[in-house]
Parts: C-alpha cells; sequence; structure tokens
C-alpha cells in the first residue's frame, strides 16, 4: 500500500521503516525540515538499532520519501497513519493540539483528494479521544463512505523498537464499534492477530499496559526496600515470587470483578502495611491496596442501591466459591450494608450451613450478620422468584434452573462475569463490563 506517516518521531520513523520492509511505500509527514532531510537521505532521526539500516534500504529502493506537505502526502497515499506526539501539560493532562492540527489537515486533503481514504491514529491518546477528533474533523467523510477510522496503539520498547515491530507482544485494532473492520488496511499493515475492540477499547488498552508495567515496577521496589532494611536479599526474593507462574505470572487474578476478600489477603496486606509504618519504611503503593478494595466495593454497592426496588438476592456469600470461609467477604459487607438500609434481602450459597460453622468464621458471621440463618434460601430459584433485584457473585446454580424463574422486569448485577446470565430475560449489567 501507499501510507503517509504524520510526525518523524520516535514512532513514525519505526513505523516507517518496519513497513517499508514489509513492502509498502512511505510517505513521511512532519513539519520539522531536519527530520524531512533526514528521511529523505535514508538517515534515522533517532538513535534506534536496525533503524538506520531499514531506512537507507528502503530510500536505495526508492520506498520512502518525505515531506512538509500535509496535502501533498494524503493525495499520494491509501492510508495515513499519526503518530504525532502527545506531551504532557503541566497539569498532567494530554496535549492533543499536535493530534488535532494533523487530523484538520489530514481531513481537508481528503475533502480535496475526493478518493476513499484511510486514517489510523497510532498517538497515544486518553480513551474517547479519537471519537472527539472523528467528531470535530472527519465525521462528515465517514457518513459519506470516504473514510474509515482505526485507532492502532504501539507497543515499542526504546532499544528494541523494531524487533517489537517485527514479532509484537501485543496488536490491537479500535473500530468504530468495536466489530471486526470493514476492510483489512489496519489488519494488514499493523498486524493480522489483532484483537478488535471499540475506540476507547484500544485506546484503554495501550494505558492499562503502561500502568501495569508502572504498578510492576513499583511493587518490585517496595519489596526491595522492605528487602533492604530485613537485610534479606530482594532480587532473591523477587526472582523466587517470578518462578509461580500459575498465580502470580499468570491471568489468574487479572479479571475485574469482585472486591478481593477471605482469610488471608485482607489480613496479610495489613499486616505488613502496618510493619512498615512501625519501621518508618514508606510503601505507598501497599498502603493503598486495601483502600483501592474499598472503592471498588463501594462502587458495587452505589450500583446495587441505585436500582429502584429494595428486594434483593445475593447468589454466593463466601468470599469464593466453593468454600463456607465468610471471613473478608465482600458479599458479608453488601449485605451488612444493605440490611443496616432496610433492604429485603435473601441469601443462596451451597456451601454455607450454619450448624458446620466453627471458630473463627462463626465468630465472624456472628458479630456481623447474627440473623444470617433467616436470610439463607434452600435453593437459587428461591431467591430469584422472591427478589427484583440479583447479585450474583458465584456460579453457584445451573443456568437452566434460573432460565425457569427469572422474569422480565428483574435486574442482575453480574459480580465475576458470568457473561451467561445475559442470555435471560431479565436486565443484565456487570459490575465492571
Amino acid at each position: 500500500m501507499n501510507v503517509s506517516i504524520f510526525g518523524l518521531g520516535y514512532v513514525g520513523a519505526v513505523t516507517a521503516g518496519c513497513l517499508t520492509e514489509r513492502g509498502h511505500r512511505v510517505i513521511g509527514a512532519d513539519v520539522q525540515q531536519g527530520k524531512v532531510d533526514a528521511f529523505n537521505a535514508g538517515i534515522s532521526p533517532i538513535v534506534e538499532p536496525l533503524l538506520n539500516e531499514l531506512l537507507a534500504d528502503a530510500r536505495t529502493k526508492g520506498m520512502l520519501s518525505a515531506t512538509t506537505d500535509s496535502a501533498a502526502a494524503v493525495r499520494d497515499s491509501d492510508v495515513s497513519i499519526v503518530c504525532v506526539g502527545t506531551p504532557s501539560l503541566e497539569s498532567g493532562r494530554l496535549n492533543l493540539d499536535y493530534v488535532r492540527k494533523v487530523s484538520e489537515q489530514i481531513s481537508a486533503a481528503i475533502v480535496a483528494k475526493g478518493a476513499p481514504h484511510v486514517v489510523i491514529f497510532r498517538s497515544t491518546m486518553l480513551p474517547g479521544s479519537t471519537r472527539i477528533l472523528v467528531r470535530d474533523f472527519l465525521e462528515a467523510q465517514i457518513k459519506a463512505g470516504q473514510v474509515r477510522v482505526y485507532y492502532c496503539p504501539e507497543f515499542l520498547r526504546e532499544g528494541t523498537a523494531v524487533k517489537d515491530f517485527r514479532d509484537p507482544s501485543l496488536c490491537v485494532v479500535g473500530t468504530h464499534g468495536g466489530a471486526p473492520p470493514e476492510s483489512r488496511e489496519a489488519l494488514e499493515l499493523l498486524g493480522e492477530k489483532a484483537e478488535i475492540l471499540a475506540w476507547e477499547g484500544a485506546e484503554l488498552i495501550k494505558y492499562s499496559c503502561n500502568y501495569f508495567h508502572a504498578l510492576k515496577v513499583g511493587f518490585a521496589n517496595e519489596i526491595g526496600r522492605l528487602a533492604k532494611f530485613l537485610e534479606v536479599d530482594g532480587a532473591r526474593v523477587m526472582d523466587v515470587v517470578c518462578r509461580d507462574e500459575k498465580l502470580n505470572i499468570s491471568r489468574y487474578y487479572l479479571k475485574p470483578g469482585n472486591p478481593f476478600g477471605g482469610s488471608c489477603l485482607p489480613k496479610d496486606v495489613s499486616a505488613l502495611s502496618s510493619l512498615a509504618r512501625m519501621e518508618g519504611i514508606k510503601l505507598p503503593l501497599l498502603d493503598n491496596v486495601l483502600d483501592t478494595n474499598s472503592a471498588h466495593l463501594d462502587l458495587l454497592i452505589k450500583l446495587i442501591t441505585s436500582k429502584d426496588t429494595r428486594k434483593v438476592g445475593l447468589l454466593g456469600l463466601a468470599f469464593k466459591a466453593d468454600t463456607d470461609d465468610l471471613r473478608g467477604s465482600p458479599m458479608v459487607a453488601v449485605a451488612e450494608t444493605l440490611l443496616g438500609r432496610g433492604y429485603q434481602l435473601s441469601v443462596y450459597d451451597p456451601s454455607l450451613n450454619m450448624s458446620r460453622l466453627i471458630g473463627a468464621n462463626e465468630a465472624e458471621i456472628q458479630r456481623r450478620m447474627p440473623h444470617l440463618a433467616s436470610l439463607l434460601r434452600e435453593t437459587a430459584e428461591e431467591v430469584v422468584r422472591d427478589c427484583d433485584l440479583i447479585i450474583v457473585s458465584q456460579k453457584c446454580v445451573d443456568l437452566a434452573a434460573l432460565r425457569s424463574v427469572v422474569r422480565p422486569g428483574q435486574s442482575v448485577i453480574d459480580v465475576n462475569g458470568w457473561r451467561e446470565l445475559e442470555t435471560l430475560v431479565w436486565a443484565y449489567e456487570g459490575l465492571c463490563w
């Protein structure tokens, strides 16, 4: 394809070199004459392994050129990829001035060109930015069937960017509605095995990845500071932590849903945080783990109380399925709150048997919900039949059994991602989806 790339900085230069390697003809566009001259000489404007060779080879083969004329770049290409910078303002917010200026130029050039065109935004932008840019500059062309717009974030690491482009760890294509794109330009250019999301989802993926990377570095360094104080080898500790690929280095806990609970996580996080405070070790990530868990519980309660009913049923009360452990259970906290506000509550949990609760587990429930026995029901069907709003935190009932008692007008809040609930006739809503 003929591709114009707007912005010949880090992302644009690497994208240009790697696309020419795949056989595409690239026209670079930039307001800085120095970058344009470098491209036209086959020289990389940035220091990045392998890039100079790619650009020099592309220039020799006549597959690479550059210009300061944005209209000419659009006119002579089928696809425009926007890679201009989005620097931070003093307030911390993103400055989208460069993206907006380029979008305006591309829009005008497409109108003048009078032919179908594809626009791919690759600049890092907050969720919602692509939709705003489309609204402000490209909506008329889209409605006329003249333009298709994608958001395709980059996942290039400085020092290994060419290798990352050739063999990406992740490839994402954002479309207008999150459905597979009508055409394959974005997939052919940036990855055949891409994950397809809506524009906002693709934008959020980029931030989710960087947030997670920053969080991992911060976590490892907090363990390192604590280890240093304890005269323990922090590098060795983290090496052993990472050897657990079943739970620690896995997707196991990376699923939005129920706040964490149980007898271990709340207690151990609290104890470690207390130790750090007593010894004067500053661990801000650790200090805020319980707060962020509480904020998630607050969201669930807010969602429940926003519904226009006071007859609520809980499917699942223990902190997770296949256990009767109620210690630290978020659903117990939900039940406490609702009872305190005068809600009528029914509960089904197949693992709960009041006569078998002993020790700390029994003491916990006697302290927090002494009337639990009167709230428990023998079957999930009984709960669903008697309540207008159902909170599902466990897959503790057969879906076919629910199908026979669910009725229109009921609502369900899915806490842990049991998406098959959406196939029933009630009004379905997920906690985080």
